[in-house]
């Protein structure tokens, strides 16, 4: 006796895929929201440096004993740019690698340089608690310490160079490809790429300016055009 077996194979078509839901883009505008906060917090609570003064270490951390609140503000609003930037970042790289040729390195760009910027400012928020605390009982602090801090909280959390890089990738990919639409694409470039060179310069700091206004302006963009 023999036994036949047959095997019956079938095939299914590709689906496509459903519209990309609004959470990852509304967390864009969050991450832009903060990130600019985290920015302001940073000038709120900087030293006065006046010409006719020097500014002692001692005068450091008495200053910032009177501004401990802004330093819990720059804090949270720092790290949450941080964490939000990671959802965006994803759905950004989905978005752009569903509408760009298969081996286009556009999304993965454009994720790459906001994964950076949340490490740099996960970094610029690194030093927050420790010296938030110090500066309530200064007995506890070396003045000269304190001095560092001044400038570390007003220089890592600028560093918005790679959202620059951002900008261009979703700005090629939008002009060449039309991942997006065309006045999204030269918005990116024009604000990306004066990230990108402010942040090269010795003006870096200015990134931080602009780099936020680049990221609401995609964030929104992406949020009204979810299809």
């Amino acid at each position: 006796m023999s036994t036949t077996v047959t095997s019956e194979t079938s095939t299914t078509q590709p689906t496509r895929p459903a519209p990309a839901g609004r959470g990852w883009a509304l967390s864009g505008v969050g991450a832009a929201l903060t990130g600019a906060a985290g920015i302001w917090f940073s000038l709120a609570v900087s030293p006065p440096y006046e010409a006719d003064t020097l500014l002692t270490p001692e005068a450091v951390v008495a200053h910032y004993a009177t501004v401990v609140p802004q330093l819990i503000g720059f804090h949270v609003t720092t790290v949450l740019a941080a964490v939000l930037l990671l959802p965006f970042a994803a759905g950004l790289y989905r978005r752009l690698a569903g509408r760009t040729p298969a081996g286009s390195l556009h999304g993965l760009v454009a994720m790459l340089g906001l994964v950076v910027l949340s490490a740099v400012l996960v970094l610029g928020s690194g030093l927050n608690t420790e010296f938030v605390f110090g500066f309530l009982t200064p007995e506890m602090l070396v003045a000269s310490d304190a001095s560092f801090y001044s400038h570390w909280v007003a220089t890592i959390s600028w560093l918005w160079v790679t959202a620059g890089v951002s900008g261009l990738a979703v700005g090629l990919a939008a002009l060449r490809h039309g991942a997006a639409g065309r006045g999204l694409g030269v918005a990116s470039l024009a604000l990306g790429g004066l990230t990108l060179l402010l942040g090269i310069s010795p003006l870096q700091y200015l990134a931080g300016f602009i780099g936020p206004v680049w990221l609401l302006v995609v964030a929104v963009a992406m949020l009204r055009n979810r299809s």
